[in-house]
C-alpha cells in the first residue's frame, strides 16, 4: 500500500521507523533484531536506507596503496524484500543518486516493481567520507530531481533504453524536507523552492530531516502550505542517546538544539543519563507533535530500538 493511502486510511498518528542495511557480513537477523521489538507498535511502513560506495587504501607488495572502492551496507532491496515477505508491512527502500549509474538505478526499479514494492524514498544521497562535497557518479544522476524524473519516467513507461516491452509501475514518491534548512541552500526560501519543484514533480509525501524543536517543524509545515506545497509531512526523530551527540549531531545533521536540552545534556555526568534526558524529551516532543496532527511519527533507530521502543511505548 501507497504511504499516502496509510496515512488517508489512519484514524490517529501513525508509528514508522528507519533501518540501516546491517555491515557487509552479518546476518540478516540484524535486521530481525532490530524490527521485532518494535511490532507492538503496528507499523504500516518501515524504510531502508542506501548508501553510496566509499573508499579504502590497501597497501600493495611494492608498498604503494591502492585506492579501492567498497559498500560497507549493500541489501537495501533484498532487506526490503525480507521485510514484506516475513512480516507483510510494506518497506520503503531509499534510492540515491550517489554511487549508482542510471542503467543500475532503473534496474533497482525493475527488480522494486516485481517484489511489488509501491513506495521509493528519492534522494540525492550523501558525499563520501573523503569528499569535501557530493561527486555524482559517472553516468548517474546529479540531483533528486533527476532521480525523482527518472522514477515518474518509469511510472509513465518509460524506459532508459526502448529495446524491451514497456510497462508502468506506479511507485508513491517520498523526498526529503529540511525543517531547519539544507546546509547547502543559500537560504530556507531557496531550500523550499527546491521542495516545491519536487512535489511539482510529483513527489507525494515528505520525510524530515531530525529536528529537536518542535516550534521548527511547525513552521516548515506553515511554510509548505503557504508555498502550495500540500503533500503529507512526516517528521523525522532521533532521539539522543549519548554525551557526544550534544555537539555531534548539530556538526553532522546541521542542526539546533533547543536551549533546555543542550543545557541538560551539558550537565549530565554519563551516557545513561544522557539517554535519560534524550528519552523524556523526544516523549514531550512526540506527544507535542501528535497533538499538532503530524501523521506519522518516524524514528532513526540506527537498527538499536531500546530506547524508540521506551518512547513509543509512553506514546501509543
Amino acid at each position: 500500500m501507497k504511504i499516502t493511502q496509510h496515512i488517508a486510511e489512519a484514524k490517529k498518528t501513525l508509528f514508522s521507523f528507519e533501518l540501516l542495511p546491517p555491515i557487509k557480513g552479518q546476518s540478516i537477523q540484524w535486521i530481525y533484531d532490530a524490527i521485532e521489538p518494535l511490532l507492538e507498535f503496528n507499523p504500516p511502513f518501515i524504510d531502508v536506507t542506501s548508501l553510496r560506495e566509499d573508499y579504502i587504501y590497501k597497501e600493495q607488495e611494492n608498498g604503494l596503496l591502492e585506492k579501492v572502492s567498497y559498500r560497507k551496507r549493500p541489501g537495501t532491496i533484498a532487506i526490503c524484500a525480507a521485510i514484506i515477505h516475513k512480516y507483510k508491512i510494506d518497506a520503503v527502500p531509499h534510492l540515491i543518486c550517489g554511487g549508482f549509474t542510471k542503467e543500475e538505478t532503473e534496474n533497482a526499479l525493475i527488480d522494486l516493481q516485481f517484489l511489488g514494492i509501491d513506495n521509493v524514498l528519492a534522494l540525492r544521497g550523501d558525499a563520501r567520507v573523503a569528499d569535501s562535497s557530493f561527486i555524482p557518479t559517472k553516468g548517474g544522476h546529479c540531483y533528486a530531481t533527476d532521480l525523482i524524473q527518472h522514477i515518474k519516467n518509469h511510472n509513465d513507461g518509460k524506459f532508459l533504453h526502448e529495446d524491451v516491452e514497456t510497462f508502468k509501475s506506479d511507485f508513491c514518491i517520498g523526498v526529503a524536507g529540511y525543517p531547519e534548512k539544507h546546509f547547502e541552500a543559500p537560504n530556507l526560501n531557496a531550500d523550499f523552492k527546491y521542495l516545491k519543484k519536487k512535489v511539482d514533480m510529483g513527489a507525494e509525501f515528505i520525510v524530515t530531516q531530525m529536528f529537536f524543536d518542535n516550534q521548527k517543524y511547525f513552521d516548515f509545515v506553515k511554510k509548505c502550505r503557504e508555498n502550495g506545497i500540500n503533500v503529507p509531512i512526516i517528521p523525522g526523530l532521533k532521539p539522543i542517546s549519548t554525551l557526544s551527540q550534544l555537539n555531534v549531531l548539530p556538526k553532522i545533521f546541521h542542526i539546533d538544539l533547543p536551549d533546555n536540552l543542550a543545557d541538560a545534556l551539558s550537565h549530565a555526568k554519563s551516557n545513561a543519563e544522557a539517554k535519560e534526558i534524550g528519552t523524556e524529551a523526544m516523549i514531550k516532543q512526540c506527544k507535542e507533535l501528535i497533538e499538532f496532527g503530524a501523521p506519522v511519527l518516524h524514528f532513526y533507530t540506527m537498527g538499536r530500538p531500546e530506547q524508540t521502543k521506551q518512547i513509543a511505548k509512553a506514546i501509543f
